[in-house]
């Protein structure tokens, strides 16, 4: 065995940090919806981990990672982690356990569903969330999971530069929360509460754990304690500092004022954009491609969503899907071969059109497939559940209506709502 205990530590670490981003995600959506409906949108991000955790350890990893089964899915080799056990898996991680790198990934399972669930904020019905993390994470992000990820997958036969989620997590995320926000409907809104976020403090204090888990986020995808790991740590860091800058000056130009959630926002729109190539660029394309994004995604939550009235109720879209999108077109623009000898020249370096061609195919590919089968999952959930909250449903709010519970016992809701 080639086991190396810094690697493990490491890896254990990244594993930790990328586990308290959900929790974090649960404040940081907590802190956007309006108060009848706090503990509804944060249950989803815990109920997420439960979910999950099983469907991912019976045959979700096996599925995913195991062997390859003509480039599409993985096997039944692994049901129920027979054979993942201390010894490593050299496809994946050498120097590391392999059980320590299926909970690595289980992490990334865990988080992507719960993104989504802020698109249908408000409005879903707890029943119909749980089938439809079920579902998705079987029918969608397992196989995703295998293209871009697993040994034999096609993307990733085909030379997809990704280092820690850009199609997987992010995009899919993003496009399923947009179909997700189309198909549920919209929101039943209150002429005196549509300001959200409700709770700044909160939603602080997810995007900061959210930044805080992201370095085990990206930089742990380099399975070991290494110079990819320290180049991915780097980026991460750089483009989220860009992202809140591109964000706060659109904003300051557009309003003559930088908001507090501005900030935060363009933080994870930078964050998001450096997922495909944190391991691939270096710092200087990460300074751009953070930046871009921040402006990117500024547009498209307050020019794109506001034209073509969907409601998106926490911007999954706005800031996973079209973040996601141009930081994995940028990976094919930026990367760089003499800093990941795993990766390829980009476009600037010399590398032609070839790898921008790459990953343009795989947004192509994550869009269709993963809003396809988002689409018919949510109208089969339909046949035997409804999807979307009544209206006294949402007026009396999701906390005490899915859950019996109440964040604010002292809040009075207000009667006077439109559609």
């Amino acid at each position: 065995m080639n086991f190396n205990t810094g690697d493990i530590t490491f890896v254990l670490m990244s594993t930790a940090l990328v586990f308290l981003m959900t929790p974090g995600l649960a404040f940081f959506y907590g802190g956007m919806v309006r108060k009848r409906h706090v503990l509804s949108i944060m249950m989803q991000s815990f109920v997420a981990i439960g979910v999950v955790t099983v469907i991912w350890t019976l045959f979700g990893y096996s599925l995913a990672f195991g062997t390859d089964h003509g480039h599409l899915l993985g096997s039944f080799d692994w049901f129920a982690l027979k054979g993942v056990g201390l010894n490593p898996n050299p496809d994946y991680a050498p120097t590391i356990p392999h059980l320590l790198f299926f909970l690595f990934q289980l992490m990334f399972a865990i988080i992507t569903p719960a993104v989504i669930s802020g698109a249908m904020a408000e409005r879903m019905r707890f029943p119909a969330f749980l089938l439809f993390t079920a579902l998705w994470t079987i029918v969608v992000y397992v196989p995703l999971s295998h293209w871009v990820w697993g040994t034999g997958g096609w993307l990733r036969n085909l030379g997809l530069m990704d280092f820690a989620g850009g199609t997987v997590v992010e995009m899919a995320s993003g496009v399923s929360g947009l179909v997700a926000a189309l198909v549920v409907g919209r929101r039943l809104r209150s002429k005196e509460d549509l300001a959200i976020p409700h709770n700044m403090p909160n939603v602080l204090l997810g995007g900061g754990l959210l930044w805080f888990g992201w370095f085990g986020f990206n930089a742990g995808g380099a399975m070991g304690a290494n110079s990819i790991a320290v180049l991915a740590f780097v980026t991460t860091q750089l483009a989220g500092a860009t992202g809140l800058i591109g964000w706060a000056l659109i904003e300051w130009f557009q309003h003559r004022k930088v908001t507090v959630f501005g900030v935060i926002s363009g933080a994870l729109s930078g964050l998001v954009a450096i997922t495909p190539a944190s391991g691939f660029v270096s710092p200087t394309s990460a300074l751009l491609i953070g930046f871009v994004a921040g402006g990117l995604c500024y547009l498209g939550v307050s020019v794109l969503k506001t034209r073509l009235g969907y409601d998106d109720a926490l911007d999954v879209f706005g800031i996973h899907g079209i973040g996601g999108t141009w930081g994995t077109i940028a990976t094919g623009i930026f990367a760089d071969l003499s800093l990941n000898p795993q990766g390829k020249n980009g476009l600037i370096n010399g590398g032609g059109f070839e790898a921008l061609l790459i990953q343009l195919l795989a947004v192509v590919v994550t869009y269709a497939f993963v809003g396809g089968i988002t689409w018919f999952l949510l109208k089969v959930i339909a046949v035997f559940t409804p999807l979307k909250a009544t209206d006294e449903e949402q007026v009396n709010g999701l906390d005490l209506t899915q859950h019996g519970e109440n964040a604010y016992p002292d809040f009075e809701y207000s009667e006077n709502y439109i559609m």
